[in-house]
């Protein structure tokens, strides 16, 4: 016997199997490639926009209900998308750091910038080593110091992961 309306499953299906697969089919498409990207402050706004809405939509919440977005994060226990990107983006940071030093990756993170170097036009303004640093900031570490504090992994791991996710 088919339901006659689509809604009727997504009804039934219980709030735990609903985050189950938010989880692993939407957040892992979502966030695949993410370290990588260079994400502006209007991106990381339209990512923190978009993930209360499909929690929201999730547990079937409608606007007209007047339910707080940190009210609805409570009840999934969800982390914002925001922290776990700039949480991915400092692991990737790691990784080069620990790189050998004549690794091309490493070289290009440590080598100072050209004083007369320009943008080309019509290149991104933001680049991913300027996201790194900027994330790097809330921790009041610069590119040097974060590269001699990586080389200790466990405190690395510690302050990436739980100080973006908990910040």
């Amino acid at each position: 016997m088919r339901p006659s309306n689509k809604r009727c499953i997504c009804v039934r299906t219980s709030i735990p199997t609903k985050l189950e697969l938010y989880n692993t089919c939407i957040l892992r498409i979502f966030l695949c490639g993410f370290e990588c990207w260079t994400i502006t402050k209007v991106d990381a706004s339209r990512i923190d926009a978009l993930d209360p809405r499909c929690v929201r939509t999730l547990l079937g919440i409608k606007w007209h209900q007047f339910v707080r977005n940190e009210q609805a994060r409570w009840i999934t226990k969800q982390p914002n998308l925001t922290p776990i990107i700039q949480s991915r983006r400092l692991s990737i940071f790691e990784h080069i750091a620990h790189m050998n030093d004549d690794a091309d990756a490493k070289m290009i993170l440590t080598a100072p910038s050209p004083e007369n170097w320009k943008r080309p036009s019509g290149h991104p303004r933001i680049t991913w080593l300027n996201t790194s640093q900027r994330d790097l900031r809330v921790y009041s570490l610069t590119l040097n110091e974060a590269v001699d504090l990586a080389q200790n992994r466990p405190l690395w791991r510690l302050m990436s992961t739980y100080g973006a996710t908990h910040s």
